[in-house]
């Protein structure tokens, strides 16, 4: 069941591709897209039904709808020169992250921490709130957060420390 829950994250991603940006369509398919993402996991933790394939199929997901969100509104916002460098930094650190996992273990490490956690919460209100809160401050809180979660994630996976069920690092 939390697998299809996270299926209908990426049907919602390909589904935005059609939604014009800012409009109630769009809105409707992004926050059933955010509302899926925080109900596999629990589902899966409430249904013992947690697995290495669905947590790797909900950073797919994931990533879906990120990739899917960047297609759709960097053309609708002005973004200013320093955040989408910014935004080219974090994911670069993101790619050595996975690099440097795979080259570690011989697998595909993402870690689900808390810090990345609170990124996903505040990329995913990051739209909800672009048309009232100016970029260059939304952004700027983002970046912040983002980047710390993504150094840490690297540290982590280079350190090998463990998770917790709660996804927080031991």
């Amino acid at each position: 069941m939390a697998n299809i829950i996270t299926c209908i994250r990426i049907v919602c991603s390909i589904a935005l591709l059609f939604c014009p940006v800012f409009s109630p369509a769009f809105y409707a398919v992004y926050i059933t897209a955010g509302v899926s993402d925080m109900a596999d996991g629990a589902v899966a933790r409430k249904t013992g039904t947690v697995s290495d394939f669905g947590s790797k199929l909900d950073t797919a997901a994931d990533f879906a709808l990120v990739v899917v969100c960047l297609v759709e509104l960097i053309p609708a916002v002005h973004l200013p020169i320093w955040l989408i460098i910014w935004i080219i930094v974090i994911a670069a650190i993101k790619a050595i992250n996975l690099i440097s996992g795979y080259v570690m273990r011989k697998e595909l490490v993402v870690l689900h921490t808390g810090m990345n956690k609170v990124t996903g919460i505040l990329l995913f209100a990051l739209p909800l709130t672009v048309t009232f809160v100016d970029l260059k401050y939304s952004g700027a809180a983002v970046g912040a957060v983002a980047t710390f979660a993504a150094i840490q994630e690297g540290h982590l996976i280079r350190t090998g420390a463990k998770k917790t069920r709660t996804g927080i690092p031991s």
